[in-house]
């Protein structure tokens, strides 16, 4: 076989080389590493935002009533279950007062030893005014000497004492005494108010002491939401702002209510700023005490103002900003922010003025040196 001269190979050897190398540079510029980064890119906008402030609260009771006796005693029975509507007025139940008529006796018997004590005392001052009137007589006649009038105007003055006392103690028994009877009048629970029963603590046959609460009820006409909100978006919070409500048992659907007060005291802690919300509509049926809640609060609209989206916020080397397109090249530019909205847009106080074209969405992650390639969407992220 007849060999191709040095020339002819090296020339076939090119020819069949350069396309290949051709298509691998075609290759690492379309797909590997060299290649563009697809790219979504956002317009700054003049826009004025609706911000609107996101809590998680509890459902609690405005009004609770604690309902027990005013004494010591046993549960006698109660006339109410859990989850039961009362009226105001109502008999709840009743207490056994245990020992109340013993001790009703006791006082009686102490009131009289006081009736007796004061008649005692009563006589004495009398018997002293009496001595002392006639010794002060005798005192003029000069019958007698000035150290025994005196002797007899401090036993006056004794007697006036012992009669006070006895008078203050006739007084303290009856007093005593009027507050057992009014026990015995006060052995029914009663309902102060029309209310829902949410607890009974305390079942027929059990021992309670004075203020023990038996039974437990709820204004459900005046419930709200005990909501916590990030101090550091609660900014423009205000009594009087509409607010949105979803309940966790009622996920979807939104209840209309209001900002009733935003409390004076915040939780140090958590850094979160307490507030009120109250139903423009009580929900039926009410939701159970303590259920979790889902409230969104819209804020004044802000004047308008350069926006771009939260998605085409970075954080690159701790410093914060965008990924900002000029001419077709890539530069980091640092911002700062204002207010955002829970729309996905943030406000720009400064590095970026209207018009201005910055990454929103981008296929990898970006370096001041990635090659960009501008698409509508990019595959995977929501529109």
């Amino acid at each position: 076989m007849k060999k191709l001269p040095f020339q002819k190979r090296t020339l076939a050897l090119i020819v069949v080389l350069v396309p290949l190398l051709a298509l691998f540079v075609y290759v690492a510029l379309r797909s590997g590493p060299l290649a563009p980064v697809s790219v979504v890119l956002a317009t700054v906008e003049n826009k004025g935002l609706s911000p609107a402030l996101f809590g998680i609260g509890t459902v609690e009771a405005r009004y609770t009533y604690k309902i027990g006796p005013t004494f010591a005693g046993r549960v006698k029975h109660l006339d109410v279950h859990v989850g039961d509507r009362v009226k105001a007025g109502q008999v709840l139940g009743k207490i056994d007062p245990v020992d109340l008529d013993e001790r009703i006796k006791a006082q009686n018997a102490a009131l009289k030893r006081a009736n007796a004590q004061l008649s005692e005392a009563q006589a004495r001052k009398d018997y002293a005014q009496i001595q002392a009137s006639r010794y002060d007589q005798l005192l003029k006649a000069r019958s007698t000497s000035e150290e025994v009038v005196a002797t007899k105007q401090q036993e006056l003055l004794v007697a006036e004492a012992g009669l006070t006392a006895a008078r203050e103690e006739l007084s303290r028994v009856r007093s005593e005494q009027a507050a057992l009877e009014a026990q015995r009048s006060n052995l029914s629970l009663i309902a102060p108010v029309d209310g829902l029963v949410v607890s009974r603590d305390a079942d027929p046959g059990t021992t309670v002491v004075a203020g023990q609460a038996v039974v437990e009820l709820i204004d459900p006409n005046t419930i709200w939401v005990n909501v916590r909100f990030d101090q550091i978006r609660a900014q423009g919070l205000a009594a009087g702002l509409s607010a949105r409500i979803t309940l966790r048992s009622q996920a979807g659907k939104q209840h209309v209510g209001r900002v009733l007060r935003v409390e004076p005291l915040a939780d140090a802690v958590t850094e979160e700023t307490l507030a009120k919300i109250v139903f423009d509509k009580i929900p039926d049926p009410m939701p159970p005490i303590g259920e979790l809640a889902e409230v969104t609060i819209s804020l004044p609209t802000l004047a308008a103002a350069p926006v771009i989206p939260n998605a085409a916020i970075r954080h690159i080397d701790g410093r914060l900003g965008v990924w900002q397109v000029i001419n077709g090249d890539l530069r980091f530019t640092r911002i700062s922010l204002g207010t955002a909205d829970l729309e996905g847009h943030v406000q720009v106080r400064e590095g970026l003025k209207i018009g201005d074209k910055v990454v929103a969405y981008s296929e990898n992650t970006l370096n001041k040196r990635s090659r960009i390639h501008v698409v509508d969407h990019i595959k995977g992220v929501a529109r």
